[in-house]
């Protein structure tokens, strides 16, 4: 098997097996991969220690947190909480393992679960579904997400601004969209690391809600994941379609907002 490197975060290709009670540490570890990625992408810090990664996107990003272990240590928890107290923007974090308590930071939290979908075949979407490769798809996908997840912060919208170009220049990351005749009607990112996929950013644009969309694009970006066990943190309007999808819920996964969260 490829395995990860510490210097490259090259992902691994070879899927490996993934059981419920493993899913959210490999989550864990994938939604670090993504923001790692955006980070780079985007010129923003990057804050790597044992217990979290963080991303430092200034006053409109704001600061994400990925909880990677389940024991943060005193000077691990100091360490972010003064990335809290300092930043410029809204803070969101996500703790897959729903063990570390952010309350004392004045954050507000809720949970949503992490689910699994081991290997196994892909229906066809109903419409268009493409790996963005062109400029314009890519800001198609990004405009999309945006209005999907009510990402006011990136309002007044700049093109690049969520998804720079690099993004999916990055190891393991893809930018999918669907289209509704001929219109671009949903997106979501998929990552794959350490032979482990998962996807982020599902959304569907307002004039196209309930026609099918979110479904074809979820198709579309697991077809190229077909062999390898897949993870995700599932909302609640969400949740019912991925179950459909084969997904199986594993844990619940805890996300601390200082304002109205980014998933």
């Amino acid at each position: 098997m490829t395995t990860s490197s510490p210097e490259t975060d090259q992902p691994t290709s070879v899927a490996v097996a993934v059981t419920l009670a493993e899913a959210p540490m490999r989550q864990a570890r994938n939604s670090a991969a993504l923001w790692i990625a955006t980070g780079r992408s985007r010129g923003h810090e990057v804050v790597r220690c044992r217990g979290f990664v963080a991303v430092d996107g200034g006053e409109r990003a704001g600061v994400r947190v990925l909880i990677q272990e389940p024991d943060l240590d005193p000077g691990e928890l100091a360490e972010l909480g003064e990335l809290v107290r300092r930043a410029a923007g809204p803070v969101n974090a996500e703790d897959p393992f729903s063990s570390t308590d952010l309350s004392h930071l004045g954050m507000r939290n809720w949970q949503m679960p992490v689910m699994l979908r081991q290997p196994g075949p892909v229906d066809e979407p109903a419409m268009d579904v493409i790996r963005v490769q062109r400029p314009e798809d890519l800001q198609a996908a990004e405009r999309i997400v945006i209005e999907g997840f009510e990402l006011t912060g990136f309002e007044p919208y700049r093109p690049g601004e969520l998804f720079p170009m690099d993004l999916i220049g990055q190891p393991g990351v893809d930018v999918f969209v669907a289209s509704h005749d001929g219109v671009a009607a949903g997106a979501c990112v998929s990552v794959v690391d350490e032979g482990i996929g998962s996807h982020y950013w599902v959304a569907t644009s307002s004039a196209f809600r309930s026609r099918g969309v979110g479904r074809a694009v979820m198709l579309g970006a697991l077809a190229p994941l077909a062999d390898l066990p897949v993870t995700l943190t599932a909302s609640k309007l969400g949740r019912p379609l991925y179950e459909s999808l084969g997904y199986t819920v594993a844990a619940p996964s805890t996300w601390w907002a200082s304002t109205p969260a980014t998933p």
